[in-house]
């Protein structure tokens, strides 16, 4: 096997028509491009070809890279999550989350790898910027309400991150002495960062 047989993404074989699968399927091969290869090095006929389509439809479908990144983005930051917080729960539920292991699922992984490709490169994180601000930022602001609810809801999304990447590095649950401190103690801050300011 050649070491570009090696390199290459599978291709899948061309679709049937079908407009929204297949706008469907370049987003998710979009999504993976980005994450494996940053915005620069990622080629929109790779994308087509890995999404089984022809490389015209990104264009049709999405208007170009520029914006077919921006809807990947969009795709990879999920408000749905965020509403169905509760409050009286949050704090002790997060915290328990983030004493276990990093999601092993793929698209949780590539989405979290293009996000952080997408934060380090100076033509891509103005885009980023917009889309947390509109995806994520926005519905923990409105989700917390109340006095100062914009600077709460960025240290709450500052502090969250943070934990999300210490799990991501660790890669492995705590256990022991070590998890239940860990839960009290972020459950503490996570409890703090609810509390509307006095």
């Amino acid at each position: 096997m050649s070491d570009i047989a090696i390199l290459a993404p599978d291709r899948v074989p061309p679709r049937r028509r079908d407009a929204e699968a297949t706008r469907a399927a370049i987003l998710e091969a979009a999504k993976a491009q980005f994450a494996r290869l940053g915005y620069d090095r990622a080629a929109l006929r790779d994308i087509a070809a890995e999404a089984g389509a022809d490389v015209s439809l990104i264009k049709r479908y999405f208007g170009g890279k520029e914006a077919l990144f921006t809807e990947a983005l969009k795709a990879s930051i999920l408000p749905s999550h965020l509403r169905a917080w509760d409050r009286a729960t949050f704090a002790h539920d997060i915290a328990t989350t983030m004493a276990g292991a990093a999601p092993t699922e793929e698209d949780r992984t590539h989405s979290f790898q293009f996000l952080l490709r997408a934060a380090t490169s100076p033509t891509t994180a103005p885009l980023l910027n917009l889309a947390v601000q509109e995806r994520f930022m926005g519905p923990i602001r409105d989700w917390l309400g109340g006095q100062d609810a914009a600077p709460r809801a960025r240290v709450l999304a500052a502090i969250f991150i943070g934990f999300l990447v210490e799990r991501l590095i660790r890669d492995q649950p705590l256990e022991g002495r070590e998890r239940e401190v860990f839960i009290e103690r972020a459950t503490t801050l996570f409890e703090t960062m609810l509390a509307a300011p006095a």
